[in-house]
């Protein structure tokens, strides 16, 4: 109907192509315009300006011969003022920028190691951006922006890094926990030696105390029992002890002690090696 009054509407964010008799006259905005067919006039199509998204898969190869897949995301969109080139100088826009987005990447990635790769992605989405500006903006486009999105590699380089990364991981917790049992040895060696230096100073503290018993025992039996001497009370003390040590290996139902040489007279001759050994010492 609205050919028949020769009128013709243009949307929003679009423009349309006005030709006359197959040859272009006008850029028409959004709106409403008056196309008079008769007089030669007719529409030869719409330029959406809308910003537009085309991703772009290329597979290349990196410096040390590892294949990958590199995921270009570029967004752009038609120029209002250069809407008759954008329309007329290309057939098949995506195609156009597909073709220079494989040619920049697959001279940058080859040049790049992997980790290198993953690195410098903003410096490869940015090499690409610039080319495509240069590039398409003869044909009347605008490269808003370009994103490398994603870096594949081959599924069996991929589950290769992975392993070398959790052999790594692995390594620095062996790291780790070895050194967490060498301060636990240190701590523990730490904990033996004040524990050991502590029972010897208990071990110290039982012997003088036995000496000072003693030695109030022998004076006390000496004040008490006229005409005894040191010795009868020590010779008198080692044969209570014996005793006391033959009940308590002989209460003891699983006991491993063996008491050599065994019998009463064996107590004088310990006591005689004794006192023999301390006369020794203070001689010398």
């Amino acid at each position: 109907m609205g050919n028949l009054f020769c009128c013709v509407q243009v949307g929003q964010s679009t423009v349309a192509i006005k030709e006359r008799f197959g040859r272009f006259e006008d850029v028409l905005e959004p709106g409403c315009h008056c196309l008079p067919w008769f007089l030669g006039s007719q529409l030869a199509g719409h330029l959406s300006l809308r910003l537009q998204q085309l991703d772009v898969r290329c597979e290349t190869k990196t410096k040390d011969n590892v294949f990958v897949n590199v995921v270009a995301s570029i967004q752009y969109r038609a120029l209002a003022d250069k809407a008759s080139d954008a329309f007329y100088k290309l057939t098949d826009t995506r195609k156009q920028i597909q073709s220079y987005v494989f040619d920049v990447i697959r001279a940058s990635v080859p040049k790049l190691n992997l980790d290198d790769v993953f690195e410098q992605k903003t410096e490869i989405a940015k090499a690409v951006e610039e080319e495509l500006e240069k590039a398409m903006s003869a044909y009347g486009y605008e490269i808003a922006q370009t994103l490398i999105v994603d870096i594949e590699p081959d599924v069996h380089v991929k589950r290769a890094m992975n392993e070398i990364n959790a052999a790594a991981r692995m390594r620095v917790a062996a790291n780790e926990k070895a050194e967490a049992e060498k301060i636990l040895q240190i701590k523990r060696a730490e904990g033996e030696a004040e524990s050991k230096y502590l029972a010897g100073l208990g071990i110290a503290r039982q012997r003088q105390a036995i000496v000072d018993g003693l030695r109030d025992s022998v004076l006390g039996f000496s004040v008490n029992v006229p005409g005894t001497t040191a010795k009868d009370v020590m010779d008198m003390v080692l044969v209570t002890q014996y005793f006391d040590t033959m009940k308590e290996i002989g209460a003891a139902s699983k006991s491993s002690a063996v008491f050599i040489p065994h019998g009463p007279g064996a107590v004088r001759d310990v006591a005689t090696q004794i006192r023999e050994g301390l006369l020794q010492a203070a001689h010398q």
